[in-house]
C-alpha cells in the first residue's frame, strides 16, 4: 500500500504563563496541537489559521514558523489501515485571550461545530505525559520539552 502525503498546519499557542494549549481530539481521544490537513490553494499559514479557528475558536494575531516536521517518524497509519505521512508546519501563534478562559484560568471555553475538540486546556511542559500525546506529534513535544532549536526536524 503507498502512503499519502498529508501537508498540515498546526499551532503553538502559550497563554501568559508560557503554557502551551493542548487539544483533546475527538477522533484518537489523544492530546496533541490545534491543527489540520491543507486544503487546495491555501497557503500554509492560512491552513494554520482556518483550522485553529475551527478547533479553538481563536482569532491569531501573529505568527511565526517555528518548525517543519518531515520524514520517517510523520508516518501514521489509520485505525482503517490507511497509511499517510505529514509534512507539518507548526507556528508560534499569538491569540487574544480575554474573557475566553474558564475560572480555572487553564481552559478555554469553547465549542466547535464540529465537535473535533473534547478539551482545551493550557498546560505546562513539565505536566504533559508523553504517552497521552497523539503518535505523530510526540517528536514534536520532545522537542519541546527538550528545548531542541532549528526549523527542519
Amino acid at each position: 500500500m503507498t502512503s499519502r502525503i498529508v501537508v498540515t498546519g498546526g499551532a503553538i499557542i502559550r497563554d501568559d504563563h508560557g503554557r502551551i494549549l493542548l487539544q483533546r481530539r475527538s477522533d484518537y481521544g489523544d492530546w496533541g496541537l490545534p491543527g489540520g490537513g491543507m486544503e487546495p490553494g491555501e497557503r500554509i499559514e492560512e491552513t494554520m489559521i482556518r483550522e485553529v479557528k475551527e478547533e479553538t475558536g481563536l482569532d491569531v494575531i501573529s505568527y511565526e514558523l517555528a518548525s517543519v516536521y518531515t520524514g520517517e517518524r510523520m508516518k501514521y497509519t489509520y485505525p482503517d489501515g490507511n497509511e499517510v505521512v505529514f509534512v507539518m508546519f507548526l507556528f508560534n501563534a499569538r491569540v487574544n485571550l480575554d474573557g475566553k478562559l474558564a475560572e480555572d484560568g487553564r481552559t478555554l471555553c469553547f465549542e466547535d461545530q464540529n465537535n473535533e475538540s473534547l478539551q482545551l486546556t493550557f498546560t505546562s511542559l513539565d505536566e504533559i505525559e508523553i504517552e497521552m500525546i497523539n503518535k505523530v506529534q510526540k517528536p514534536v513535544f520532545i522537542d519541546l520539552i527538550q528545548e531542541k532549536q532549528g526549523i527542519l526536524r
